[in-house]
């Protein structure tokens, strides 16, 4: 396998996702890789879920981070298609999610053009 990064030096990931079940589709075969290379601190963030799709998210994010003995996962619940309405509380989680200092993150890629992966892609890359 081919690798861009020295995973070796990676010790804090910090996974976002706009919805439940975002992170799993986007980025879950990169994020099983490296929480099964060694030991890793992992806050795995989804910033909307009504009360069913909370329980599918955190059940899944442990389905994931099995193995991972220090890992946070944190489900919000901001409104469905209405992050950019709500940006200036959305921007408030991400200052929050500075202290973890993680060394890689997994959040929605710029082409993305659902609105809420938009402003996430965008608060990840102005906030770190």
């Amino acid at each position: 396998m081919i690798s861009l990064v020295d995973t070796q030096r990676i010790q804090r990931v910090l996974c976002l996702g706009a919805h439940a079940d975002d992170i799993e589709i986007g980025c879950g075969g990169a994020v099983l890789q490296l929480v099964r290379q060694k030991p890793l601190s992992v806050l795995w963030v989804v910033f909307s879920a009504d009360a069913r799709r909370e329980a599918e998210a955190r059940k899944s994010a442990e389905l994931f981070l099995a193995d991972v003995p220090d890992k946070q996962i944190v489900v919000h619940h901001f409104r469905d298609g209405y992050f950019p309405f709500d940006g200036a509380r959305v921007k408030d989680v991400f200052e929050s999610l500075k202290t973890f200092a993680p060394d890689v993150i997994f959040t929605h890629c710029r082409e993305d053009l659902h609105q809420d992966h938009v402003l996430m892609s965008s608060l990840t890359w102005n906030t770190f």
